[in-house]
């Protein structure tokens, strides 16, 4: 909530001293991101669980959530997680000291998360239909999967 009000106050100082320059979006952006508290961990082993993420970063300050992105139908880490921390010093601190390093034996990248745009996801190309018509198995109708002749 901090962060936000930080942000706000950026803003309406922003408005104030005479409203957004085209060079002043990404000031305001840039200074969004550092005042960020969640972490993108990339390169992770197989074997990296959330506790043991946790450990790792915890160093740097006082961790409030440390996850291990799995995949659903196996189980198996998907190679990547997420550290949230408390304060935004201690995620900028964690990130420049623990980017390019070795954890468990794997060199990870730690960069600040950016935020999934909200609403539907695209997902699959499978095509509308039910089991018959068309002659293409289960989908149905016109099936193209990025394939133009």
């Amino acid at each position: 909530m901090a962060a936000f009000n930080k942000l706000g106050s950026l803003l309406r100082h922003n408005a104030l001293t005479g409203g957004a320059s085209a060079g002043s979006s990404p000031a305001v952006f840039n200074a969004a991101r550092l005042m960020s508290t969640k972490l993108f961990v990339g390169g992770l082993s197989w074997n990296t669980n959330d506790q043991s993420l946790k450990d790792a970063f915890s160093s740097f300050g006082e961790v409030s959530e440390a996850r291990v992105i799995t995949d659903r139908e196996t189980g198996r880490s998907k190679g990547f997680g997420f550290v949230n921390f408390m304060n935004s010093e201690d995620a900028k601190n964690a990130m420049s000291s623990m980017d390019g390093q070795d954890l468990e034996g794997r060199s990870v990248r730690v960069n600040f998360a950016n935020d999934r745009p909200s609403g539907p996801r695209g997902g699959g190309g499978y095509g509308g239909g039910g089991y018959g018509g068309g002659g293409a198995g289960y989908g149905g109708g016109n099936q193209s999967f990025g394939d133009s002749y």
